[in-house]
């Protein structure tokens, strides 16, 4: 495969602020000799192709698949192409896995390579530009996502849970009266006195959205009355609880399908 280019490879690591680690990277050629660790390594090719040994194959991970390397795996990466790869990648402890799940055998994906549709959409907040800061309730929403998508992608039987409608009741009036503020789902589930976990099913199962989304969604709907009250674009942003102006407008676009400068226009203010 030809030796190491280290000139031309690089590592990128988001600050390591929850506790979750994501990198991003770019091989030339050889990335990594044989190695395993004890983590899930779930990641996404975004151009090129990676490819490693595994399980006594050849797998290679090409974009628009998902890569789940399981733990204590032992796996290697180079690339597959002249163009080499580059690729972003998490690193998920299989007890927090297991916290969701609540005791389950751990999902095993086969030949380390997956095209479920569920788990490429549950991994994408996860695996999105490291210049995109992640909300600490977002990540937490997200790891459950990806938990479910993992047990489910793994052909897992998945059997029906009872629910607390009071509890999930109690975090959603908390949601609203901390719609300015970051909050997290230890917290939410506290005020709510039920495990986060078993919180966060229920209040999908009871609402139809997880507690980001419904609290990304109330500070939205806070947004648009502040702007037609015409408070301007950053000082809503920052009443309504956002990290920043750009938070804001990347939310309200993607909710909204136009930019929050359009929409105010379309007010006539």
């Amino acid at each position: 495969m030809g030796k190491p280019t280290p000139t031309l490879d690089w590592v990128h690591r988001a600050p390591h602020a929850s506790g979750l680690d994501r990198i991003e990277a770019y091989f030339a050629g050889i990335a990594f000799d044989l190695h395993r660790h004890d983590t899930y390594a779930i990641g996404r090719t975004l151009f090129g192709v990676q490819s490693f040994h595994y399980r006594g194959g050849m797998t290679h991970g090409l974009p628009g698949t998902t890569m789940v390397i399981h733990p204590d795996e032992t796996h290697d990466g180079r690339a597959g192409s002249e163009e080499g790869f580059k690729y972003r990648m998490i690193y998920v402890e299989p007890a927090l896995v297991q916290q969701i799940l609540g005791g389950k055998p751990l999902p095993f994906i086969p030949g380390g390579v997956s095209t479920d549709p569920w788990l490429f959409r549950a991994s994408e907040v996860l695996l999105q530009s490291l210049d995109c800061p992640i909300d600490r309730l977002q990540e937490q929403d997200a790891l459950f996502d990806l938990a479910q998508a993992l047990n489910n992608a793994s052909g897992a039987i998945t059997t029906r849970k009872t629910f607390d409608y009071v509890a999930a009741e109690r975090a959603r009036e908390f949601i609203h009266s901390a719609l300015g503020r970051s909050i997290t789902l230890d917290e939410i589930a506290e005020h709510a006195g039920r495990d986060r976990w078993a919180l966060s099913r229920d209040f999908r199962l009871l609402f139809g959205t997880s507690p980001y989304r419904y609290l990304t969604m109330r500070r939205l709907d806070l947004v648009r009355s502040l702007l037609a009250q015409g408070k301007t674009l950053v000082d809503a942003a920052m009443i309504a609880g956002f990290t920043d102006q750009s938070h804001m407008t990347r939310q309200f676009h993607s909710t909204y399908g136009m930019p929050p400068a359009r929409w105010v226009k379309m007010l006539g203010r």
